[in-house]
């Protein structure tokens, strides 16, 4: 049997490793992927609500996405505080048709992609790596296999502890939704450790989730109880329902070793606080691309070290989760809504052009916090 030689293997075939293999193939790189799914965009485990900054850097199809402008956010006793910024926005998506047009542009750019082709494993050989059952042979490997990484765990590296677990339905006919606003419920009960969701979603679906921090699980009938004063469900059909584990740790560390090398969930590169993954796990498998390909090709330093600098910290949003953790109050949730405090933070925290990462976001915390002393 002939043996296929790669330059790198990539295990998963979802944002972060389909990016990573369009990535890598442009630059010239021989790219497989292997994924168990027997299609991209099959049993899709997320609600697929893109930020502004990723839609931009990866020129998202418009016709794939609907925009969002703003957020509203209620306290556990329902008040409302309508959240926005100038320019801002987030895209709802058909999460199935974006992930098979990663795989279509992926494929374009020359990566071979292998679905239906779980990973059973691979063996190091003297310039690389040999896939079992395959036979197939790589230089490299990057692991993009979600939050239970099987890379991670044969190579010895860091594995995600911490955990949301989330559950969401997909309805048609639910009225009473303002289509420009991303619905996001506090709720220390039903909710504790994140927040309950409704997403005007592409094509006239809502999306409607809740997710809780583990060992808790989420009563998603219980919550959609409560939603029952909010929106008119007399017409609502319930087409989908979904589920799955949040990383929300931080990244994982050692995140690579010789030659292999952890991108998106698998490394853990999720928002501690938010819980989005879609932006770092596409900026990861780009920036995993670009390191190997700098490596192989120009004989740039080895990738782990390249990468090791660049790698996010989520330094205060692992704060804020640990805060959040903890349990805040329902009243205290309920007291702190209409404060001007409160709303510069979580103005902070959702538009992340204005976000605590950068020094913009922390400046217009201290001005709001001063302008509401005087």
């Amino acid at each position: 049997m002939r043996t296929h030689h790669y330059d790198l293997a990539i295990v998963g075939a979802g944002f972060a490793g389909l990016n990573c293999a369009r990535v890598a193939a442009r630059r010239g790189l021989r790219v497989l992927v292997v994924e168990r799914k027997s299609e991209p965009g099959q049993r899709i485990h997320t609600t697929g609500l893109l930020v502004k900054e990723a839609a931009e850097r990866w020129e998202i199809p418009a016709t794939l996405t609907r925009r969002v402008r703003g957020v509203r956010l209620h306290s556990p006793a329902l008040a409302a505080l309508d959240l926005e910024a100038a320019g801002y926005y987030f895209l709802a998506t058909d999460t199935p048709a974006l992930m098979r047009w990663l795989a279509r542009e992926a494929a374009r750019a020359g990566a071979h992609l292998r679905f239906g082709r779980p990973y059973r494993g691979a063996r190091r050989t003297g310039d690389g790596f040999e896939l079992v059952d395959g036979g197939e042979r790589a230089r490299d490997l990057v692991g993009a296999d979600g939050p239970h990484s099987a890379v991670a765990a044969e190579f010895g590296l860091g594995r995600n502890t911490e955990f949301l677990l989330g559950v969401e339905a997909e309805y048609e006919g639910i009225g009473d939704i303002d289509p420009d606003r991303l619905y996001c419920f506090l709720d220390g009960r039903l909710a504790r450790g994140y927040i309950g969701w409704v997403v005007p979603g592409y094509g006239g679906i809502a999306q409607v989730g809740l997710a809780c921090r583990r060992p808790s699980r989420p009563d998603l009938p219980a919550f959609e109880a409560r939603l029952a004063s909010q929106f008119d469900w007399s017409r609502a059909r319930r087409i989908g329902r979904r589920g799955g584990l949040i990383p929300v740790g931080g990244p994982v560390a050692p995140f690579a070793t010789h030659g292999v090398v952890l991108v998106g969930d698998a490394a853990g590169l999720v928002s501690p606080l938010s819980a989005g993954g879609i932006h770092t796990a596409l900026d990861s498998g780009f920036a995993a691309a670009q390191a190997i390909a700098d490596h192989r090709l120009e004989g740039a330093q080895a990738p782990m070290h390249t990468l090791a600098r660049a790698r996010p910290r989520f330094a205060a949003k692992k704060l804020l989760r640990t805060l959040f953790d903890h349990g805040v109050p329902d009243a205290a949730f309920d007291a702190a809504l209409r404060t001007r405090a409160f709303t510069a933070l979580a103005r902070s925290v959702y538009f992340h052009h204005r976000g605590l990462k950068t020094p913009e976001g922390w400046r217009d915390l201290a001005q709001t916090l001063l302008r509401g002393r005087t």
